[in-house]
């Protein structure tokens, strides 16, 4: 039996290949189930609808860039925790930073910093922790690392 995938880092190109690798590297390292999809909010909203609403994951993690609808449209499906990555494409990443943090009331969208896919992971596993004392202790000792 595969196990079940807990956070769905989506973005809406290839072109996001390396902030996806440093999501994927934290949530492998802290042994959370994950998977990567590529769906845009423009070019396949129907699809991106049919993923999102059918996807067992309990955390979004979506990567965009330029007008950076992505974590908009999947926080306008699900009721679970969505992360906007804000990727630099223009304007050092301004304009997909704001696009992600102006969201409308109801509708909220947690933001790390542009082209912070690393935060994104470590954010998705803190979530998920508070669930979890095995991706708790795993953070911790994470974090102890560090110093």
């Amino acid at each position: 039996m595969s196990e079940v995938v807990t956070v769905a880092v989506i973005a809406g190109s290839k072109s996001d290949l390396a902030i996806i690798d440093e999501v994927t590297k934290v949530l492998s390292d802290l042994g959370v189930p994950h998977e990567v999809k590529y769906l845009s909010a423009h070019r396949n909203p129907k699809g991106l609808h049919e993923y999102v609403a059918g996807s067992p994951a309990k955390v979004f993690i979506a990567i965009a860039g330029l007008a950076a609808h992505l974590p908009g449209v999947i926080a306008s499906i699900t009721l679970r925790p969505v992360i906007g990555v804000p990727v630099a494409v223009k304007l050092d990443g301004l304009d997909s930073l704001l696009s992600i943090v102006q969201m409308p009331p109801g509708v909220p969208v947690a933001s790390v910093g542009v082209d912070n896919g690393r935060n994104a992971g470590i954010l998705a596993a803190e979530i998920l922790a508070l669930g979890d004392p095995r991706i708790s202790e795993r953070l911790e000792a994470m974090r102890r690392s560090w110093v």
